[in-house]
């Protein structure tokens, strides 16, 4: 006679915590989320991601500014030398990933030019922020100047992903560079 297996209190309680994370996030479910295979993932990992689906339907829409207490302000750069912009630029680089934001590929801008980016750009833009301990939000630096691909194409851009977008625009690859101010910027965990 076969042995019944009884589920373990762990098991039960993220069954459980599974059928209530279901239950929340279905007002705001649509009809991409049958693209994803549930049935493929340990119940573990699927409360998981629906803790985070949950978490950035419900997160507040803020100027990253204001993710900071008091707001983020930062100076105009005009206003300061080159040593106190550098300082302030690090104390800022180090407030934004203190709240998961990741400043990628900016080894092109000089210090003047991504402090001015963060001012300008992205401490004024309101973006979900969303409270999970492995959540971040990536600030492409290189995208900076719109939908032009140029940056990215010459600085940072793999050849094979050169070669991808060659093939799938149709257009000139500028040449290939070396970004002029290397930085060893905070980033996220692997």
């Amino acid at each position: 006679m076969p042995i019944a297996r009884h589920p373990s209190p762990e098991d039960v309680e993220c069954l459980l915590r599974n059928a209530e994370l279901r239950d929340q996030i279905e007002p705001y479910l649509d009809e991409s989320i049958h693209e994803i295979d549930f049935a493929a993932m340990p119940t573990a990992i699927e409360n998981r991601f629906l803790e985070s689906m949950l978490a950035w339907e419900q997160a507040p829409l803020i100027p990253i500014a204001r993710w900071f207490d008091p707001p983020l302000l930062l100076q105009p750069a005009g206003l300061l030398d080159d040593e106190t912009l550098r300082e302030r630029l690090w104390e800022t680089i180090e407030h934004l990933f203190s709240k998961r934001v990741v400043l990628d590929f900016a080894d092109h801008l000089s210090d003047r030019e991504l402090y001015r980016l963060i001012r300008r750009d992205i401490l004024p833009t309101a973006i979900k922020q969303v409270d999970l301990p492995d959540n971040y939000f990536h600030w492409d630096c290189s995208a900076s100047e719109g939908d032009d691909p140029t940056i990215w194409l010459t600085y940072y851009a793999s050849e094979q992903e050169r070669e991808q977008w060659a093939l799938e625009t149709g257009g000139e690859l500028p040449p290939r560079g070396v970004p002029p101010y290397p930085r060893a910027l905070p980033a996220a965990p692997a």
